[in-house]
């Protein structure tokens, strides 16, 4: 058995809906039940067969990331960069709780196996668990056997329906 996009967006999905407080009526932050219900347009982003998004943090067309079940892909300031993150590390994000005198957005790093770091954005306060669990989900799939990803998915998807 192999680890599937379906099953890696499962476990992410979960876990976000299990750590995220409702509603989940964010300002910039969204996740997707299906790629279908992705609804940026025109972005320079070619998913490959199967990939499926999994969330996103976008505040305009130059500043945004979106978390897939392959890669994170940031654009801050319209340079655009996309990396595989298989491998990578999560680093510290720093105060995603927010407040009222702060920005509304932080940068979450990963650190990928050659060294550099990749920034992403983080809606402060309550959708800040979106992209954090999201992005800390996808990082621990890649150590767990597909059997792990779709037992956790699985158990996880039937606390959050009773």
């Amino acid at each position: 058995m192999e680890k599937t996009d379906k099953s890696i967006h499962n476990i992410c999905i979960a876990s976000i809906k299990r750590n995220t407080i409702k509603p989940y009526d964010f300002k910039w932050t969204k996740f997707y039940e299906n790629n279908a219900d992705f609804p940026y347009s025109g972005l320079e982003i070619e998913l490959a067969d199967n990939e499926l998004y999994i969330c996103s943090t976008f505040i305009d067309n130059d500043n945004f990331s979106i978390l897939t079940s392959r890669r994170l892909v940031t654009k801050q300031n319209g340079q655009l960069c996309s990396e595989n993150i298989l491998g990578a590390t999560n680093k510290l994000c720093g105060n995603f709780k927010g407040g009222e005198d702060e920005n509304n957005y932080i940068f979450g790093q990963i650190q990928l196996p050659s060294g550099n770091v990749l920034k992403y954005f983080i809606e402060t306060g309550n959708a800040s668990m979106v992209m954090i669990y999201g992005v800390r989900t996808l990082i621990r799939t890649n150590t767990m056997t597909p059997n792990q990803v779709d037992t956790i998915a699985r158990a996880w998807n039937n606390r959050l329906n009773k």
